[in-house]
């Protein structure tokens, strides 16, 4: 098995055995990606967070979180290769791993990045056209989503405190996507914390609030409504906010879920 040298999406160079027979993602959304390329095989160890393909998931073997890894169980499964993000992943948990495995940290931070980081991962595992059928398939599948008229909108992730969506995300790119305006991208921070008030001075058309992170439910929904009765709360599937495979699925979704709202 021959070695190959790359550099990822921080610049970080690593040297792998290629193509890679072990492979652990941390990250689920690259998990997904990677059981789409096929490499149900390779995949040895995954997140408890990574949970998709449900029928493929299981073979692979939980090492921890996203912010709490099981070193031990990842030293057994002798990694050739590992995938992280910026995001998902601290920078504590790259640097611990990176001294006894090649670490691959891609970053996503809008709808092109995951487009660059499904062809890298492509590249690294040698599934390239496999990867470039499925970025063909979501560009193509994303020329039918449906638009938001250019309502003013905030994505909500989090309770207690709130918090929600701002600039460099990839939600946040998903939204304009859709036609959206996030009130909330000049805001400091990827994920700003709010108010009550925040959300009030903006008027916003809609309130989104997300299934994960933070499980916001139909009496949140209610709650909302008292604080801002001029504007239209609606729970949105978190997971249709994901990047890789699931944007596919997302599409589908956003054109039954918005087409009432839209159409108003």
């Amino acid at each position: 098995m021959e070695k190959l040298i790359t550099t990822d999406h921080l610049k970080r160079k690593l040297e792998f055995s290629f193509p890679p027979g072990r492979i652990i993602s941390l990250v689920p959304a690259i998990t997904s990606t990677l059981f789409y390329l096929q490499l149900e095989n390779e995949v040895v160890g995954r997140t408890r967070f990574c949970i998709h393909p449900k029928n493929f998931v299981k073979k692979a073997q939980q090492v921890g979180g996203t912010k709490d890894i099981n070193i031990e169980k990842i030293r057994q499964l002798k990694p050739d290769i590992i995938f992280a993000e910026k995001e998902e992943n601290s920078k504590e948990i790259v640097e611990i791993l990176e001294n006894e495995f090649p670490v691959y940290v891609a970053e996503v931070q809008s709808i092109k990045d995951v487009y660059k980081m499904i062809i890298d991962i492509g590249t690294v595992t040698n599934r390239t056209p496999l990867a470039e059928q499925l970025v063909i398939k979501i560009k193509q599948a994303f020329q039918s989503l449906p638009h938001g008229k250019n309502k003013k909108v905030a994505y909500c992730i989090w309770k207690n405190p709130y918090m929600v969506v701002g600039s460099n995300t990839y939600i946040n790119s998903l939204l304009e996507s859709l036609g959206f305006i996030n009130v909330f991208t000049e805001f400091d921070g990827r994920y700003p914390v709010v108010t009550e008030e925040d959300f009030r001075n903006f008027q916003l058309d809609y309130l989104f609030l997300a299934t994960e992170p933070y499980p916001f439910k139909e009496q949140h929904v209610k709650d909302f409504s008292e604080i801002l009765p001029n504007t239209t709360i609606k729970i949105l599937d978190g997971e249709m906010f994901w990047y890789g495979p699931k944007m596919l699925e997302a599409v589908e979704y956003f054109n039954y879920e918005f087409k009432e709202l839209i159409n108003d």
